[in-house]
């Protein structure tokens, strides 16, 4: 996406700076490059169609006529989809040549070119891996730079997870607009980055900030109304042109005009070397959509570059084709001494004082839902499809049927990264394309569960249709049959929400015991029902629970006293206007955790009292609205990209109903929130669940919430504003995609000061003061803030037009008409109470018990069912997590020097999946002091946490996305003043299987069974 591109190409004919050397002539490093964005304004299908396939179809062959030549590719998804579809025996021979000799460098590698600021942890690494598998299986190289040119602004945690991928050096390049002026002026534009305060230098990465011009060539000739240096022109959609001759081609490059480019290059380039330190110039060359034709490319261009060698004297530059990894080693020759960066993030992101790029965090909030639910789904089938491997390696399950389903999912999830994808900044007909991909994969994945739960095999886990044997008898009330999967490797007891249709129900687990549940009727129908049941899980267990239904009461023997019936207490609908004071009638729900206080005045919350601490905090939660500008002309606007807040929010609502479904398993307390006071239907909605500690199994201080908005008015961002009694002096912490938790101070800017103040919110986010504080986790990824003293405000949803022509064009006004129902929990706490439980919560938000209904509601015999025991737990410490357990199914050595001798004789080509390879992650939540106890390093026997799965044979410890060895991974260690020695000593799994892993660690490892 190139908005920031086309604003600036302009700046090219301004005065430039000298040369940093003046006895040395500039070196100049030209990057051939095609940004291809895996969404946006066209389809896939449509971009491969229009110009993606042409780009590697021309560029092999362009750079096989010149061994000088370079190219860098970036994104693997159109790179893999020719690979796979399009390209010849002699272009695939072509590419793996060009591959080795270095004139084609795969740069980042990943599927696409992630997001950084809505981004979670787990598909970042996914998508890594899956593009890093790829490559190393197909050609064993293994990207050791990245090239983050295009996301809207740069989160903390990326560099360490490409430094724990094995990367040398990291490229950014939207940064906030007044930021980066500083840096230039100043020439701080590259620096070494330690992103975790944890792990400090040990996964530290030197950094390269592009200047001002960004990653594409300045197009502006001041001898030429065409742009300059994109000889193949504009790619046109739908079709590419018959006879070869696209929009807006440049000028020749010729007798004539020769002179006039290279002193418009040099110029640039001059211009550019006063900003960094060293005499290396990076000059990209490229921009969105081109090389599609890169013979007009190159056949300007080399004449170019060899006219301002011949004449290097006089313009004091050289320039040369080169790969980005031609580049960065040179900078690391130099043994230059840089500054540090600790773990400051660069979000959020403005390119003008008016063009804060804080929207994108709610952008498409459906999308964003959608996207984290197959991220979870994914997780859990890959656990379960493991397990099933381990333990039943010749099962009825086709291993190639399942691994498929699988990959379509991993495609899916990694494509929606894609920094136009999951930020909701693309067209409607991608947004469309997106939803439909992650659909059709998860129904595929809904298949595989199905077939793993259902059909017969030795697991030693309970199977659904043997357990029962069958008697004469009378026909028994209808039953349900359900399956309930912990994906995660700890023992949870938690609740699950079935909705059923009959208004009675009793609940048993496999081993014939009434389970504790509740039924209620549901807020959006009169003929169904709320079933609330209390499950047990340990760690990778699933469980069978068989819900007899009944459409009358029964007796307390037939174990029906274990299912409360609640019924809801209705309270009258109260207007804003008429307010009294407030806090004379409140109204008390309590649990062992929590005493909330409802005002009956007004129907909202007025305080809750954590009861642990016996401490109150006055707390009030609502809804209000920004009104946005949709007209160019009247003063800035908001769009997919941008929030601009040109005045304050108001209050969204003019009445407050409610109604309490008190309960013995849950408490329910829905509030809805009328438009107008005479409004027949509510505009939004807030249902806040508080669990009961039933015989104090369940962990009480989790108060479950889910909204409902819209379809808003247009032009309207809806906020959820929760006011509060804390101190917070307006400071909020916000979390770097799940893996580490950044403070965000209030800062005062000239204008647009509170849009500025706006930050992503991917799982978690909270305000404090001395001694409370309020958390929130969230099932998908939002906006939010803190605009006064106590507040934390969430952007829910927003719908917006405008009259800008670039976004009418290409059709990127946020017309989003959907009801959206997004779930955060709240928990409130004292700062050491909250600490040791939020991290957890936020994973357990994410990854909750998958519930498969196995059959429909239907009569059977008397049975007794047979008692079975279910599989060992997988349980690991309550401050790790098991972030991965899969089968990735890549075929190749884990020896390096075995897998090319492979790859020379042609063995690997054309090789069937790894079945028996499991890649294994595990993180440390905590940061380092965070917590007394939980912060410590821990020490795990894997083959002892992997034992009731099988036995574990081998352990090899890998690089993040599984290509390293890391015993011969050997990153690149760059100067800085600290002198700081990194501690890399680790301890690496030996024949006890033993390893420790510290705060903040993610370790990978191929495990063999």
């Amino acid at each position: 996406m190139t908005l920031l591109g086309v604003l600036i190409c302009c700046l090219s004919c301004c005065h430039f700076y000298g040369a940093t050397a003046k006895d040395l002539p500039i070196q100049t490093f030209v990057i051939p490059h095609s940004h291809m964005d895996v969404g946006w304004v066209y389809t896939v299908q449509e971009s491969m169609h229009a110009y993606a396939a042409n780009v590697y179809s021309t560029v092999t062959e362009e750079l096989s006529k010149d061994k000088h030549r370079r190219f860098i590719a970036v994104e693997q998804e159109f790179f893999r989809l020719w690979w796979d579809t399009l390209a010849t025996v002699s272009q695939k021979k072509q590419v793996r040549q060009l591959v080795k000799e270095g004139q084609l460098e795969f740069i980042l590698g990943g599927q696409v070119m992630h997001d950084e600021a809505v981004t979670d942890l787990n598909d970042e690494i996914l998508q890594m891996t899956e593009g890093h598998g790829f490559l190393y299986e197909t050609f064993g190289v293994r990207p050791q730079f990245s090239w983050h040119v295009d996301p809207f602004g740069a989160s903390a945690t990326t560099p360490v997870l490409f430094a724990l991928a094995g990367f040398n050096a990291h490229l950014i390049s939207r940064i906030d607009y007044d930021l980066k002026d500083a840096m230039q002026r100043n020439r701080k534009l590259q620096f070494v980055w330690r992103g975790s305060t944890s792990l400090k230098k040990k996964q530290e990465i030197f950094t390269h900030t592009m200047d001002q011009f960004s990653y594409c060539t300045p197009s502006y000739l001041p001898f030429s109304n065409s742009s300059g240096f994109y000889w193949n022109g504009v790619a046109l959609f739908p079709d590419p042109p018959k006879d070869g001759v696209y929009p807006n081609m440049s000028l020749p490059v010729n007798k004539e005009t020769i002179h006039a480019y290279a002193h418009t290059m040099v110029e640039n380039i001059k211009q550019r070397a006063g900003w960094f330190r060293t005499n290396h110039v990076l000059w990209p060359w490229g921009c969105d959509k081109q090389f599609y034709n890169s013979s007009m490319q190159f056949k300007n261009m080399d004449p170019l570059m060899n006219y301002i060698n011949q004449n290097s004297k006089e313009f004091g530059v050289t320039v040369q084709y080169a790969t980005l990894g031609e580049y960065f080693q040179a900078i690391y020759k130099s043994d230059s001494e840089w500054e540090i960066r600790g773990n400051e993030d660069f979000l959020p992101y403005s390119t003008e004082s008016h063009q804060a790029w804080t929207g994108f965090y709610a952008s498409r909030n459906v999308l964003k839902g959608v996207a984290r639910k197959a991220s979870s789904k994914l997780h859990a089938a890959e656990t379960i499809f493991t397990q099933y491997r381990i333990s039943f390696p010749d099962g009825p399950v086709a291993k190639d049927w399942a691994l498929n389903k699988l990959k379509a999912l991993r495609w899916a999830v990694s494509e929606v990264q894609h920094h136009d994808g999951i930020t909701g900044t693309e067209s409607p007909k991608v947004a469309d394309m997106y939803m439909q991909h992650l659909t059709q994969a998860m129904m595929g994945v809904d298949e595989l569960l199905a077939a793993l739960f259902l059909l017969p095999h030795k697991l030693n886990l309970p199977n659904v249709f043997n357990e029962r044997k069958e008697r004469k008898g009378a026909l028994e009330v209808p039953e349900q049959h359900v399956i309930v999967y912990n994906p995660l490797a700890w023992n949870v007891t938690t609740i699950i929400n079935i909705t059923v249709t009959f208004p009675l129900a009793t609940v048993f687990d496999d081993n014939g015991k009434p389970v504790p549940a509740q039924i209620q009727k549901t807020a959006q129908s009169n003929v169904t029902y709320d079933l609330f049941i209390v499950v047990e899980l340990g760690g990778l267990q699933h469980r069978k629970y068989l819900i007899k239904f009944s459409e009358k009461k029964c007796s307390v023997k037939g174990g029906c006293g274990w299912t409360y019936e609640a019924k809801r207490v209705l309270f009258e609908r109260r207007s804003i206007q008429g307010w009294p004071k407030l806090g004379r009638k409140l109204l008390p729900v309590l649990n062992e955790c929590y005493k909330l206080m409802f005002d009956q005045d007004t129907n909202l919350l007025h305080s809750i009292t954590y009861l642990e601490d016996k401490r109150r905090v006055k707390m009030r939660q609502d809804f209000w609205e920004y009104h946005a500008n949709g007209d160019v002309k009247s003063g800035p606007i908001s769009d997919n990209y941008m929030f601009t807040a040109n005045r304050a929010a108001v209050r969204a609502y003019s009445a407050v109903g409610m109604e309490i479904i008190p309960g013995k398993i849950v408490t329910e307390i829905r509030q809805y929130f009328y438009k107008n006071e005479s409004d027949r239907d509510y505009a939004f909605s807030i249902t806040t669940r508080v669990p009961e500690c039933y015989k104090s199994v369940m962990q009480c201080h989790r108060l479950e919430q889910t909204y409902s908005l819209g379809p808003l008015q247009m032009n309207t961002e809806v906020v959820l504003r929760t006011s509060t009694s804390l101190g917070n002096n307006r400071t909020l912490f916000t979390d770097d995609n799940g893996y580490q938790m950044m403070k965000r101070p209030y800062r005062e800017f000239v204008n647009n000061t509170l849009a500025r103040n706006y930050y992503p919110m991917v799982r978690t986010a909270y305000v404090e003061d001395e001694l409370s504080r309020l958390v929130l986790v969230s099932d998908r990824a939002h906006g939010v803030s803190s605009q006064g003293d106590g507040q934390i405000e969430v952007m829910l949803h927003r719908r917006l037009w405008n009259n800008l022509p670039w976004n009418l064009g290409y059709n990127l006004t946020l017309n989003d008409s959907s009801v959206v129902r997004p779930a955060l929990w709240m928990i409130l706490g004292s700062l050491n109470a909250t600490t040791r439980v939020y991290h957890r919560e936020a994973i357990e938000m994410q990854h909750r018990p998958v519930v498969m209904a196995i059959d429909q509601p239907k009569r059977r015999l008397k049975v007794q069912p047979i008692r079975t025991a279910p599989a060992p737990a997988v349980v690991v410490p309550p401050n790790l997590h098991l972030l991965s357990f899969s089968v990735p199914g890549w075929n190749y050595s884990s020896n390096h020097e075995a897998h090319m001798r492979r790859l020379e004789t042609g063995k690997n080509r054309h090789s069937a999946p790894d079945y028996d390879r499991v890649l294994l992650r595990i993180m440390h939540l905590y940061e380092e002091g965070e917590d007394p106890e939980l912060s410590k390093a821990v020490t795990i026997n894997i083959k002892e946490v992997l034992k009731g799965l099988g036995e574990v044979r081998a352990l090899e410890e890998r690089s993040l996305t599984g290509t390293w060895d890391v015993n011969t991974l050997q990153r690149w260690k760059w100067k800085t003043g600290d002198h700081l020695q990194a501690q890399n000593k680790r301890n690496c799994p030996n024949e006890t299987f033993s390893v420790t892993i510290s705060p903040k660690e993610i370790r990978t490892f191929f495990v063999h069974f």
